[in-house]
């Protein structure tokens, strides 16, 4: 009951109290009341103190019991209830207001007096750092950037004698870069997370989680992510952008290495990276390495098929077949000519035979049989039905385009001219900032497979890294067709290697119906945004499953009294809270649900929503949790 109806209740309950002690005191129902004073009062006693004690006892106790009957029956203990309870919250905001004050700091936990550093013994340098802070010449990225250095290991002696000459800027990035030119989200370093939204104040919604923030933190995203929605559904500049901003932050603080598979409309800029791959820009100084700087033409055939006819393979299958093609040929040319062959000789031998005449004569010279068996079992391989070889002859066309050429090249041997233009990512144990830029329209085709071409090289790179320590984090702005098996078995191998990957779709139609179930099993943090189709909510709505919840059902039922006493009880109720008298009944049910349903999802979001779960590496979880994206 809401408490002002409680007080009126109250009030008139006190009122029709007062009236009917008032009628009793002033003799108006009779002498009827007093009957029990009179037999328990001796003849003989009336002009005795004993009776004058006797009677007002009596009338206080008289006075009692009406007090209780209509305290009860206006619902005053309920409301001297929820008083002590508004006393009680008081109080208690008065004590955490006063916790809150500030207080001198304590060098021992305050970090802004890095007391690391002070029990290590170097507090000369925790006092230079702590006079740069106070000075404001410190930023949230030196903080991080040096106190990483300072716990990782690095030379501690090599450390200090930084920071004595240099301040602040001790331990920097190589790129000289200490921030970002600009920012979009609201970043906590110290955390390493990146705050991307609030959770709504919903009955959707958990109650521990209603209005708390939401972020994210390599914890998060080193179980992958995945965000579904229209294009205008701010998933752009509301998850991704903030996510790519945190992650160029935390590579300035020596913590990550970022990879930005994006287009040019981006929300992050281009001065926010170390490397900046373009299409069809000659100024460009790197171009891309089609084999991701392996050695072995197997390994580097895989790699290569897997970006050419990966999404070719259906569920559960693979691109061995494309794979065995490759190595086949790319083994041979390498054996003569000391490289793998660019795009245009890759052509040329899975299509022209004179090509591969010219090839197997060089072997046939040099005497190098088994590759000439090798190219030998190619022919044979061509030559069979089904077209596969077609199919590669066709992808690689695709990127034998002028608009590609100086952007994709082979791996260069050692000392060769133009090695410093070749870029492969199998440098992720360094702090780097690297942004691909492919086209949005034009040549749509080639650029997902150079998308898939990335995907495959990060995971392998990412996955076999020696040292750990740095998170490697890729970002594909366009997912479409560049979810595949092998793609998804990956995904596995990096939750164990401090490595993650954030797809963003459209609507799941852009990959294979027999991957969608796989995908978003495979990834930890899910993330709808408004504009889901329904067919996609329904997987979605699957993915998150159900809980039990108890559902209750209550009936009010009104009593219709027949005694006279019962009537007159039920109509003194009906003026002090101004409700018939009812019976309820309470039915408690226990049923399985789920926790989001495709036609909420699809329906009830509204612009710049999103239901993001989340797992962690640790197998933590968060429940899909309504969230109002930049708030």
């Amino acid at each position: 009951m809401p408490t002002r109806q409680l007080a009126l209740g109250c009030a008139a309950s006190a009122l029709v109290a007062w009236f009917v002690w008032s009628l009793l005191y002033n003799g108006y129902l009779g002498p009827y009341w007093l009957w029990p004073l009179m037999l328990i009062t001796p003849d003989g006693w009336y002009q005795s103190m004993y009776f004058v004690v006797a009677s007002w006892s009596y009338y206080a106790v008289v006075l009692i019991g009406i007090a209780v009957f209509f305290g009860r029956l206006g619902g005053w203990p309920e409301l001297l209830r929820r008083a002590r309870a508004a006393v009680g919250r008081a109080n208690a905001r008065a004590v955490a207001a006063e916790a809150a004050a500030p207080r001198a700091p304590d060098p021992e936990s305050d970090p802004a007096l890095w007391p690391q550093m002070r029990a290590d013994g170097a507090v000369e340098v925790a006092e230079r750092l702590s006079a740069e802070l106070r000075d404001g010449r410190m930023t949230d990225v030196d903080y991080a950037r040096i106190d990483h250095a300072w716990r990782s290991g690095r030379s501690r002696a090599e450390i200090s004698e930084e920071v004595r000459a240099r301040g602040a800027a001790a331990c920097a990035h190589g790129s000289g870069a200490r921030d970002l030119p600009a920012r979009m989200g609201r970043h906590d370093l110290a955390l390493r997370q990146v705050r991307i939204g609030t959770a709504a104040d919903s009955d959707r919604n958990p109650q521990a989680y209603r209005g708390a923030g939401v972020a994210l933190e390599p914890a998060v995203l080193s179980t992958s992510a995945l965000v579904v929605g229209s294009p205008g559904a701010h998933a752009a500049t509301g998850i991704v952008g903030p996510v790519v901003e945190s992650l160029c932050l935390q590579a300035l603080a020596g913590q990550a290495a970022v990879v930005s598979v994006t287009s040019s409309g981006t929300a992050v800029p281009r001065g926010a990276f170390d490397v900046v791959l373009r299409v069809g820009d000659a100024s460009v100084p790197h171009g891309l390495d089609l084999y991701a700087g392996l050695d072995d033409p197997d390994e580097a055939a895989s790699v290569l098929a897997e970006a050419l006819v990966g999404d070719l393979a259906e569920a559960g299958g693979d691109s061995r077949w494309a794979s065995m093609s490759l190595a086949q040929l790319i083994g041979p040319w390498r054996s003569v000519h000391g490289e793998f062959p660019g795009v245009a000789e890759l052509r040329d031998l899975l299509s022209d035979e004179a090509a591969r005449a010219d090839l197997r004569a060089a072997l046939d010279e040099r005497g190098l049989g088994a590759h000439r068996r090798d190219l030998d079992a190619f022919e044979r391989r061509s030559a069979a039905p089904g077209g596969a070889v077609e199919e590669l002859a066709t992808r690689v066309a695709l990127l034998d385009r002028p608009a590609f050429h100086g952007f994709i090249a082979p791996h260069a041997s050692e000392g060769a001219a133009d090695a410093r233009r070749v870029l492969s990512l199998q440098h992720l144990d360094q702090p780097i900032r690297v942004r691909i830029e492919l086209p949005e329209r034009a040549h749509a085709e080639a650029a997902r497979i150079l998308t898939r071409l990335v995907l495959a090289q990060f995971t392998l790179w990412a996955a076999s890294r020696r040292d750990r320590s740095l998170f490697a984090f890729l970002v594909l702005e366009d997912a479409a067709q560049a979810i595949t098996p092998q793609c998804l078995r990956g995904l596995q191998q990096l939750r164990t290697s401090n490595a993650g990957v954030l797809f963003t779709l459209r609507t799941l139609s852009e990959i294979p119906e027999g991957l969608r179930d796989h995908l978003l099993a495979a990834v930890g943090c899910r993330i709808a945004c408004v504009g889901v189709s329904p067919w996609d909510a329904q997987h979605f709505a699957s993915a998150w499953g159900t809980e039990w919840v108890e559902t209750e059902m209550v009936t009010h039922r009104q009593i219709r009294a027949e005694e006279p006493m019962t009537k007159v009880w039920h109509a003194l109720k009906k003026i002090a809270t101004g409700k018939h008298v009812t019976a309820k009944s309470v039915t408690v049910r226990r049923e399985e649900r789920q926790r989001w349903s495709a036609s909420e999802l699809a329906n009830e979001l509204q612009t710049g929503q999103a239901v993001i779960s989340m797992t962690t590496v640790r197998g933590d979880r968060m429940p899909p949790v309504l969230t109002n994206l930049n708030q």
